[in-house]
């Protein structure tokens, strides 16, 4: 079982034999499951500031975070090499889907496809926060097929490949930012295993995710996803907090969100029987009461 407790981790750890086939399918997954594209498709990297927020909160994100703090091994010059390994690829495929992105927005109505990448985005940040909730909610290459259906427009339309290169460079640069990223955390690993707090900085991902759609959507949040992430990221981080206790517990516990404190100190301690148990296990018909005077059918 994954000992990261990611929800997004959890649900791909059966895919992947290895920690790093895991961190491939969980930084490429926007690219195979559609999401990147539709990012694209609802200009969130029409500017240079947007592919920076897109990057960090697509490729790199508190699943990425989770998979190399908790689940790589190795030193920090093993684990960059295996990012390096698995980041370069990433950036490749990324320009490539960035290049074919205006050809697919020739035949979409990319005012009814935006609504259904805002709500993508959404199911993103439901799955990241809760394992319980994301249950209950489709799986976002379901949600952009069906955007993808409901906003073709075939009629006249002509597939012609047209390629942006401010919006290449763009999707190259959203791809290289979450390489960086992934970088950065596992070259800091050492000190962020034992200070980061990898559930706060999931719940923080999580309410940056849930920005993002309203900003698609032209409501005026701007880069407030970007700014919560980063406040996310300072308060995840605390001094006192250890880390390696932390993951012991959650090994120990095998629910998914680790439980209460006060349930895991509960859970750890012998129970007691008291008086109570006996009378409880007592048929009701049996009363074992020897009271003087009873009467008998009593």
């Amino acid at each position: 079982m994954s000992t990261s407790q990611h929800p997004v981790a959890l649900s791909l750890e059966r895919f992947a034999s290895d920690d790093a086939k895991l961190l491939a399918l969980v930084m490429a997954l926007p690219l195979v499951d559609g999401v990147f594209p539709a990012m694209i498709l609802a200009g969130a990297v029409d500017d240079p500031l947007g592919a920076i927020q897109v990057g960090l909160l697509i490729f790199g994100g508190s699943a990425t975070v989770a998979v190399i703090l908790a689940e790589m091994n190795g030193s920090p010059r093993e684990q960059a090499a295996i990012v390096l390994v698995v980041g370069l690829p990433l950036i490749a495929l990324a320009a490539v889907q960035a290049a074919l992105a205006p050809t697919i927005e020739s035949v979409v109505n990319i005012a009814i496809f935006e609504r259904f990448a805002a709500l993508v985005i959404a199911a993103i940040a439901a799955h990241t926060a809760s394992a319980t909730v994301g249950e209950y909610i489709p799986n976002p290459g379901i949600i952009i097929a069906l955007g993808l259906v409901a906003s073709l427009e075939p009629s006249g339309a002509e597939l012609v490949f047209e390629a942006d290169p401010a919006l290449i460079a763009n999707g190259t640069l959203a791809a290289g930012v979450g390489v960086l990223f992934a970088l950065s955390i596992a070259v800091a690993g050492p000190y962020l295993r034992t200070y980061m707090d990898i559930d706060r900085f999931r719940f923080g991902s999580a309410v940056a995710l849930g920005l993002l759609p309203l900003s698609l959507l032209g409501m005026a949040f701007g880069e407030a996803p970007l700014a919560a992430l980063l406040v996310a990221a300072v308060l995840s981080i605390d001094p006192q907090f250890d880390g390696e206790a932390a993951r012991e517990t959650l090994e120990t516990d095998p629910r998914p969100d680790g439980g209460s404190a006060e349930d895991r100190s509960n859970a750890s301690e012998p129970r007691v029987p008291d008086s109570s148990d006996s009378e409880d296990d007592t048929y009701p018909g049996d009363d074992s009461t020897d009271t003087a005077g009873r009467a008998p059918w009593l």
